[in-house]
């Protein structure tokens, strides 16, 4: 599964500024709508462009810069789409103690690419996750929405098969 990772331009999608600025309009009048905002519009559009960006703060009358420095403080913000699959490790104390660190990097290397990038290929997105809440069974990995404990290079590479 070896592949470099190509960092293309987003493309705007047409009516996507429109429905950003809907989902802003609606949820502007929670407490700390950002927040609420940026993963409502992941949630329904995949990914947070930078040209929401512009009209979430526009809705809510911030700078660009206030919310682009939340979108890339907090790392469940995406930036682009992701791939058809997320495998992610979980990066915490207890899994780390048992081979998380080893095991990340030979996902990394098994995908070409690292931590919140997405194989040239658009089929996998690797993420780094602190606390699946597994700890008893670490290294723990999560492939789409399924998670597995005690995983190995050898299982690792299994998961990965079952993906392509």
């Amino acid at each position: 599964m070896t592949s470099e990772v190509v960092a293309a331009a987003p493309v705007p999608v047409p009516g996507r500024a429109q429905r950003v600025r809907e989902i802003a309009i609606e949820l502007r009048g929670l407490r700390g709508a950002l927040i609420p905002i940026l993963h409502a519009v992941q949630e329904e559009l995949a990914y947070v462009a930078q040209d929401d960006v512009a009209v979430i703060a526009d809705v809510l009358n911030l700078s660009v810069a206030e919310v682009h420095g939340v979108v890339t403080f907090y790392k469940d913000f995406r930036r682009t789409s992701a791939g058809r699959t997320t495998v992610a490790i979980c990066q915490a104390e207890a899994c780390r103690s048992v081979g998380a660190v080893e095991l990340g990097e030979h996902l990394k290397r098994q995908a070409g690419c690292g931590f919140g990038e997405t194989t040239y290929d658009g089929r996998v997105t690797l993420e780094e996750i602190y606390c699946f809440g597994n700890c008893a069974l670490g290294p723990t990995v999560q492939v789409g929405e399924k998670l597995h404990g005690r995983v190995t290079p050898a299982r690792l590479d299994a998961l990965l098969g079952e993906v392509r």
